[in-house]
């Protein structure tokens, strides 16, 4: 297999990841409780219409509509015995639009959680979701996938048996986790232990994705680059602002310049392929694009500065982050605190 991801990031300061897919295909009738894989079978128009908007709003990497596309998750809808017609077909659908595309544009295969628990605290084995990841990741291959792309995960174990059924497949890996409001996945990992998966498996890169929002996810990104060597390509896809329920349905309260400001911020603060999860339209996706492309890389950000442009950060992320300063400075505990807290204006 060709790496193609590797040459693009030699050439390019930053790549631009697509936004989100569930939230967005609501808007185009997906309704509670249907599996937004099987569309790729049923209605492959709305899907392809969804990645050819976000090419020509400026996506570098677009994720197939293959979230939930493990057996565990399609054996909800009665449709596991479909895995690999539904990611292949997810794949092939990005591969098409990609294709239109008068500049680059990489396919990632978006690989998501099983939603069972590994051995020892749950049912299912490490060898099972090896099995199972590995078929999803062979039928995304099938389709034309650049990247397999594991997201919002929240144990090692599971991420672990994400990057053992994907590796044989000798694509670029890309992890990314989901960090709540503690500053850890629902599972207890911290950036700082993703920075010690990526390092074990030589991911092609690494980071959060979805969590709470985007001060948040840029804390993250503060995190995983105090904890990760330079060389290390680091994601951020946080979600566009915070969900509401409004008049029936979840909306996300993130405007397009709220998530032009998140850009520039995660790019400051290290990422180098930065995108949007649920909630970011195609058209907050154009804006960002216009943003990073009139931005150059500035200092990083202090979490001062994070709130003050894009809110509050939980008392969780911060503690993590002067944690990992005092640790990689040699410092006693506590020494970076005050440079951490302290509060000044934006500029």
């Amino acid at each position: 297999m060709i790496d193609r991801l590797t040459p693009l990031l030699a050439i390019k300061p930053w790549l631009l990841a697509d936004g989100a897919t569930g939230s967005n295909l609501f808007e185009r009738g997906l309704t509670s409780g249907d599996a937004p894989e099987l569309w790729n079978a049923d209605f492959p128009e709305r899907i392809a219409d969804l990645h050819r908007d976000f090419v020509e709003a400026g996506a570098d990497i677009i994720l197939t509509n293959s979230f939930g596309g493990t057996r565990h998750r399609l054996k909800l809808h009665k449709a596991e015995a479909r895995v690999a017609e539904l990611n292949e077909k997810a794949a092939s659908l990005a591969r098409m639009e990609a294709r239109r595309a008068q500049r680059p544009v990489l396919v990632a295969g978006s690989m998501g959680p099983t939603g069972e628990i590994l051995q020892p605290l749950g049912p299912l084995s490490a060898d099972e979701a090896q099995e199972s990841f590995a078929e999803q990741a062979e039928a995304l291959c099938r389709g034309g996938a650049d990247i397999l792309w594991i997201e919002t995960m929240s144990s090692v174990e599971e991420t672990e048996a994400a990057i053992a059924g994907a590796r044989s497949m000798g694509l670029p890996i890309v992890a990314t986790l989901s960090f709540d409001t503690n500053g850890r996945t629902m599972m207890g990992i911290s950036p700082a232990e993703l920075a010690g998966i990526h390092r074990k498996h030589q991911l092609a890169a690494c980071g959060s994705n979805c969590g709470v929002g985007p001060s948040e996810l840029v804390a993250c990104i503060l995190n995983l680059a105090t904890a990760s060597d330079e060389s290390t390509i680091l994601v951020a896809k946080a979600n566009c602002g915070i969900p509401q329920f409004i008049d029936g349905a979840i909306r996300f309260s993130g405007t397009p310049e709220l998530m032009a400001e998140y850009a520039r911020l995660s790019f400051d603060a290290g990422a180098r392929i930065i995108g949007g999860c649920c909630g970011t339209s195609p058209e907050h996706l154009k804006i960002m694009r216009q943003a990073l492309e009139a931005h150059t890389r500035g200092p990083k950000p202090d979490l001062a500065l994070i709130e003050t442009r894009l809110g509050a950060i939980s008392t969780g992320a911060t503690a993590q982050l002067r944690g990992d300063l005092d640790r990689k400075a040699g410092a006693a505990p506590g020494a970076t605190g005050r440079r951490l807290t302290g509060r000044r204006k934006a500029p």
